[in-house]
């Protein structure tokens, strides 16, 4: 996505958040051939959690794209190729969460 379709998209929709409701930069090319996991994570109430627990597992080398969902407590992360769950486990402690799990 680039400056300027950020700013149509947030003119015509009045959000930063793309058209599937995810608020990073996932374009179609993103996902195609990644590997896509589920994890399940413990003690997301708001946005601000789902936030916080995004940008930490962002940081995590060959991840593409992180939907964090605190109503479900459901995080799908798309990956250049398959991550150690130590890693991811790191970013959701460091976030201040508790990782309990693939989903």
């Amino acid at each position: 996505m680039t400056v300027e379709t950020k700013i149509e998209t947030v003119q015509s929709t009045g959000s930063c958040c793309s058209a599937d409701g995810s608020c990073h930069d996932t374009g179609a090319g993103a996902q195609a051939g990644g590997v896509t996991t589920v994890y399940q994570v413990s003690g997301m109430t708001c946005g601000h959690c789902e936030g916080a627990v995004s940008s930490e597992i962002s940081e995590i080398a060959g991840v593409t794209s992180v939907q964090a969902v605190a109503a479900t407590g459901s995080v799908t992360v798309v990956s250049d190729a398959p991550l150690d769950e130590d890693d991811v486990r790191a970013a959701v402690d460091e976030a201040g969460y508790e990782l309990v799990g693939r989903a």
